[in-house]
């Protein structure tokens, strides 16, 4: 009865954990969970008030499709503030989060036979929107010696007259990995005289630590013109359930097709949500980020310390994002088996590394408070010393 496009799509690893732990948690077992990507964090006051105002001013219609003037405008002032690239109002639609962003472009742009190339590990939404689009998915595969990031000698190997798409996340999730101006402009170069589109997921841009975020499309000009940024405000400024996400390219055809795209499913999305988004796109919550960043931080040192104290448990530390990919392999090479017998024995949750494209690892949120963090990873411990005896 259901449609091959339905029946191809894979169930969201990370959500089918998280459900898991709430089953348990109902059945009054003590859990704690890390595997949901959501900040532990209020979403600042600033835009609560915009979103109240908003509401006690009777904003409560339909909007243009893309989004009202004001917001579009806002998200282009972002644009040019901190990345440096200048995007008219028409250059922008936002939508319900920045997967339906992804969703519209994968629709729009991908045909049947078309290659997109995805780094793993990857978010585990990437090969699954792809599929669904009838495109085929090409994993390149990395590693922690090359810090999860792929080269231009990978790229370049990848590359086939089938190839229209290469999706980039920086930084990363799940590794939290973030590329460099000097890598990003050695793919740009294998790029140069393609027309390959690049998707660059830039979610966790303000949640980056000791090193410098580059925006994928400021690289060059051809950079420019064949990126499409995608971003939002569910990581930066805890606003998860608000469902903000915006994309912006140059591309007119692709905004006038997503635009087309949209009208015919959600339409405009949440008419309180724009208003509320506008101060934090023009600067309004920039200390309330740093506030966030720098927690995040602090638990990431003291979480990715007390992970490599584990004998058999390793972790690289993250340049961004909130997720620690921790290695597994000396004690499992079956992700699932452990994660599931790890939150039905200690009350951990966390996300097997298969989900992402990579075996023999496991993800682990630290975004919650740091008494939470040092508990899991006690319990891990303790769990991982009684299978080795």
């Amino acid at each position: 009865m259901l449609s091959e496009r339905i029946e191809s799509l894979e169930p969201s690893i990370t959500i089918a954990i998280s459900s898991l732990a709430r089953t348990l948690k109902a059945q009054g077992k003590d859990i704690l969970s890390f595997s949901a990507g959501e900040p532990d964090f209020e979403t600042p006051q600033c835009i609560k008030e915009a979103a109240i105002e908003a509401i006690r001013k009777g904003f409560t219609q339909y909007t243009a499709v893309a989004g009202i003037p004001e917001l579009l405008s806002a998200v282009s002032y972002k644009l040019k503030r901190d990345n440096n690239l200048e995007y008219e109002s028409s250059d922008i639609i936002v939508s319900n989060g920045a997967k339906q962003s992804l969703f519209n472009l994968f629709q729009t742009l991908l045909n049947p036979g078309d290659e997109v190339i995805i780094p793993a590990p990857y978010w585990v939404t990437y090969p699954e929107l792809v599929k669904y689009a009838s495109a085929t998915p090409v994993i390149i595969e990395t590693d922690e010696i090359g810090h999860f990031k792929i080269t231009a000698q990978q790229l370049k190997k990848a590359i086939t007259p089938k190839t229209k798409m290469l999706i980039l996340t920086t930084p990363s999730n799940p590794t939290g990995a973030v590329y460099s101006r000097a890598e990003l402009e050695d793919l740009a170069e294998v790029l140069k005289d393609t027309e390959i589109i690049v998707a660059s997921d830039e979610m966790y841009e303000k949640l980056v630590y000791d090193t410098d975020f580059k925006a994928v499309a400021s690289i060059c000009d051809h950079m420019y013109q064949r990126t499409v940024t995608i971003n939002g405000l569910s990581k930066s400024v805890a606003m998860t359930g608000w469902r903000f996400g915006y994309l912006a390219t140059p591309k007119k055809e692709l905004i006038d097709a997503m635009n087309k795209l949209q009208s015919q499913s959600t339409s405009n999305i949440n008419s309180i949500t724009q208003k509320a988004a506008i101060p934090a796109l023009i600067g309004d919550a920039d200390n309330d980020i740093e506030n966030m960043r720098r927690a995040f931080q602090g638990r990431c040192d003291e979480a990715v310390e007390l992970f490599n104290n584990i004998d058999g448990l390793s972790v690289l530390k993250p340049q961004g994002a909130f997720y620690l990919f921790v290695n597994i392999k000396d004690i499992s090479d079956d992700s699932i088996a452990f994660a599931k017998e790890l939150l039905q024995k200690t009350g951990v949750a966390v996300v097997p590394g298969i989900g992402f494209g990579a075996e023999g690892y496991f993800r682990f949120s630290f975004a919650t408070d740091i008494t939470k963090i040092r508990e899991g990873i006690r319990r891990i411990e303790k769990f991982v010393k009684n299978r080795d005896n």
